[in-house]
């Protein structure tokens, strides 16, 4: 595990005052203790990690559910595939820029008021999606959408690292994927279901409703966990300083990458999976939904694995290492398989692809996020600002390559996929060079 020493440059610039001293068991900081009250700190605790665990699975509600509809939004608003996806890349592209602004907001004015002003937006631009008359005003709509969900994921990974440290921040991580790894299940069977008694504008019904619901759970449950004396009273000035610190820090730059690219590979894969499965091999939006529900299910349980088995006997860097190797390898073998190397490929050859790269990122992305969020305890929302955008701008640039040469070929998706991956790796080997850490245990 790569930690940097206390009296590193990087970290004097970063860090303005000292963190909370962490229990050496990884249980939840003192601010969470002072928050419970007269509920029990188990109670609370199996509360604030439902609450979280909602927040971080809305980036897949907003998106996974709204996939089988794809084809759907072609036909009905008459645009081409490619303009089509941009409605993902639209989403992807408010969530980045959104966390930019609302991570410094929350340093400075707490976690609770951002994020629930963000989840009120949230609901009317999704009620909006689905009154939208033409595919340009959707995209706007879901700009929109994604610049306010911003607010949820931003947050919810500022509020992991007020509570935990260390490996507890990985497991807790982990942990976060039996709930967040929920949505990515659910919502694209959700949405083929949907389909089988309205449009897509159900979609976004459905949508609207979970997203009240969530802001209801979220107001109710989630406490304030950014004391005011732990607060930035700087403006932009300081903000910016921050953020300069945190990318003049070579392996915090070096997760941020691996983890970002890393989801690119994901993201290629969630924006052309619908049209693969569907318009190359003909099957139904409803078989769809049961094949991403079975990739989903394999991330969520290799998850698991990192937390409960991993986490302790294996570094960080090590199982991060692991994770982004598989990854690599199961998009060249997509690469080859869609190019025609092993002759005409079968549905069932690209599920299995699918299922290795996508499970391999249950090893990728909690590790990346907590290795990343470790070098950097009193200014998180600054820096999940930095991870959440950087992922989600990178993911909102490969979504359109993905369509680049029309819904009848996976090629490009994979060649996107390989591209994401093997920078993920350069960048971890050469920014964070994991051996370092290695040598020193």
């Amino acid at each position: 595990m790569t930690e940097p020493s206390p009296a590193a440059p990087t970290e004097d610039r970063i860090e303005r005052t000292a963190p909370p001293a962490p229990d050496p068991q990884g249980s939840p900081s003192t601010t969470e203790q002072r928050l419970a009250g007269p509920v029990s700190r188990r109670s609370v605790g199996m509360l604030v990690t439902l609450a979280i665990g909602a927040l971080t699975a809305l980036p897949s509600l907003s998106i996974d559910m709204y996939l089988p509809s794809l084809p759907a939004v072609t036909k009905a608003l008459h645009a081409p595939a490619a303009t089509v996806q941009i409605t993902l890349t639209g989403c992807l592209l408010g969530m980045a820029l959104g966390q930019l602004v609302v991570g410094p907001m929350s340093d400075k004015w707490g976690r609770r008021r951002p994020l629930l002003t963000g989840m009120v937006i949230y609901i009317l631009a999704t009620a909006a999606c689905a009154f939208a008359p033409d595919v340009e005003l959707l995209i706007t709509y879901r700009l929109l959408q994604g610049l306010a969900g911003a607010a949820a994921v931003v947050i919810a990974r500022a509020v992991v690292r007020d509570l935990y440290d260390g490996e507890a921040m990985a497991r807790f991580f982990s942990t976060l994927m039996l709930i967040s790894g929920v949505a990515p299940i659910a919502a694209p069977v959700i949405g083929g279901q949907i389909l089988r008694f309205t449009d897509w504008r159900g979609v976004f019904v459905v949508l609207t409703v979970v997203g009240t619901l969530l802001t209801v759970l979220v107001a109710k449950v989630l406490p304030e966990t950014l004391p005011v004396e732990r607060r930035h009273a700087g403006g932009l000035g300081e903000t910016l300083r921050t953020v300069r610190a945190l990318l003049m820090d070579g392996p915090f730059s070096g997760y941020m990458l691996a983890g970002s690219f890393a989801f690119a590979a994901l993201f290629a894969y969630v924006s052309g999976s619908a049209f693969v499965v569907q318009d190359i091999f003909g099957a139904s939006p409803q078989t769809f939904s049961l094949v991403f529900m079975a990739n989903s299910i394999g991330l969520v349980a290799i998850g698991q694995l990192n937390g409960k088995v991993l986490i302790g006997r294996v570094s960080l860097d090590r199982a991060l290492g692991i994770g982004l190797s598989v990854i690599f390898a199961a998009a060249t073998y997509l690469l080859l398989l869609t190019c025609g190397v092993f002759g005409r490929p079968s549905l069932f050859a690209v599920v299995a692809g699918f299922f290795v790269l996508m499970s391999a990122m249950g090893l990728a992305m909690p590790n990346t996020n907590a290795l990343a969020l470790m070098r950097t305890p009193n200014a998180a929302g600054s820096a999940s600002a930095l991870l959440g955008t950087s992922q989600f701008l990178i993911g909102a640039i490969a979504s359109p390559l993905v369509g680049v040469a029309g819904s009848r070929t996976a090629v490009p998706m994979a060649l996107v996929q390989v591209c994401c991956t093997g920078v993920a790796a350069a960048a971890f080997l050469g920014l964070c060079r994991p051996w370092r850490s290695a040598a020193g245990r």
